[in-house]
């Protein structure tokens, strides 16, 4: 087996830290301190391609694949969270669109979202359907040639940005989770209104919102897939979407070793630097055992997903243990830097903050387990 990167992934992942270093690095601490959503930055995302990738060009993307997903993002991770974050779930739209629209539906958002500049969201989370997806009590009520929306969805990332919002609402009650639907919602439509905007613990610049459907009226043809296939294009997307967030959890596991590692060189006590500290080393190798460990899960799964393979067991092993990898090893950096990883002048507290969402959304490391356990089990 060959793991090495292509050139064209070497370019890639050369472009992507690059831009990691003087475009996100500089805005991480005030984004965070802050929680504005770093609007230049998107806009220089879109610029370089970002948006675009796994789109292809003939949509207005910027080709490529999941792999190359994978490298961007988690390059993005090591030096911010919420960017990384803000990118990652910005993809699940288009690649919804792409797998389950209709050519029509393909020709008009995704040059839109791609590379045009447009925002995006996922919306499937209510109040009582976190992890029980299938308990979504949004309703899309069929009424000539629209659907009329009631229902209110919440912790959905970007949502009070979007121009787009895939929303997930049943269009049969009666027939459960085989009544679930994917809708397309534009933003401004009547009756399509912005709730509480989160305060959250960590990736704070990435926001999170509720959104309320008071009978949002919208055409039939913003249907996605067909009736009754939401709960597939819902796990479908979080398949996918897992990829994304364990890329977020390697890249912030991968910039917290970073961080220690030079901080241990330069670090002197007792007459010389801490590198040379057998405790701290030991820290140090476990730290890089388990990110080494968490980067071929997530690159297998991606893998998989590019080669049209079955991923779902995939993903969610690499989700799982990214993120336990991403807390693990922010918290023993913190550890390493003492007093001063506890300050906000150094990244590490930040970075503890923003690992923990990633055990959390897309999947809870409890559903994880059900779903690996699940596929071993038959």
């Amino acid at each position: 087996m060959d793991f090495k990167f292509s050139k064209s992934e070497e370019v890639i992942q050369k472009v992507a830290r690059e831009f990691a270093e003087k475009e996100v690095a500089p805005l991480a601490e005030e984004i965070d301190k802050s929680g504005r959503f770093p609007e230049e930055t998107f806009k220089k995302m879109v610029e370089c391609g970002f948006t675009g990738i796994g789109v292809p060009v003939e949509y207005g993307g910027s080709g490529g694949d999941d792999i190359a997903k994978v490298i961007v993002v988690s390059e993005i991770a090591k030096k911010c969270g919420a960017t990384a974050a803000i990118l990652s779930i910005h993809g699940i739209f288009g690649q919804t669109i792409l797998r389950f629209g209709t050519e029509e539906q393909k020709q008009k958002y995704l040059p839109l979202v791609a590379n045009g500049g447009k925002k995006t969201a996922f919306a499937l989370t209510e109040p009582n359907a976190g992890s029980d997806a299938a308990a979504v009590k949004t309703v899309a009520v069929s009424d000539g040639d629209d659907y009329v929306i009631t229902g209110t969805k919440c912790f959905i990332t970007g949502g009070n940005l979007a121009d787009y919002v895939i929303v997930f609402a049943s269009t049969d009650p009666s027939k459960g989770v085989k009544g679930l639907s994917a809708i397309v919602v534009p933003k401004g439509t009547p009756g399509f209104s912005i709730g509480k905007v989160e305060h959250k613990m960590g990736i704070r610049a990435s926001q999170t919102a509720e959104l309320i459907f008071d009978g949002c009226r919208v055409p039939k043809e913003n249907l996605v897939g067909k009736e009754g296939q939401g709960f597939k294009i819902a796990m479908v997307g979080l398949d996918g979407a897992r990829i994304g967030v364990a890329s977020q959890a390697l890249g912030i596991a991968e910039g917290a070793l970073e961080e220690s590692v030079s901080y241990m060189k330069e670090r002197v006590q007792f007459g010389k630097p801490i590198a040379a500290l057998q405790g701290l080393q030991w820290y140090i190798s476990d730290m890089a055992t388990r990110i080494e460990c968490a980067r071929w899960m997530v690159y297998r799964a991606a893998y998989l997903k590019v080669t049209g393979q079955p991923f779902t067991k995939e993903a969610a092993i690499a989700k799982l243990n990214a993120s336990e990898t991403a807390s693990f090893v922010a918290n023993k950096a913190l550890q390493i830097h003492g007093g001063y990883g506890y300050m906000q002048d150094y990244p590490l507290e930040r970075m503890v903050r923003d690992a923990k969402i990633t055990e959390i959304y897309e999947g809870t490391s409890e559903i994880h387990k059900v779903v690996i356990s699940r596929a071993v089990l038959g």
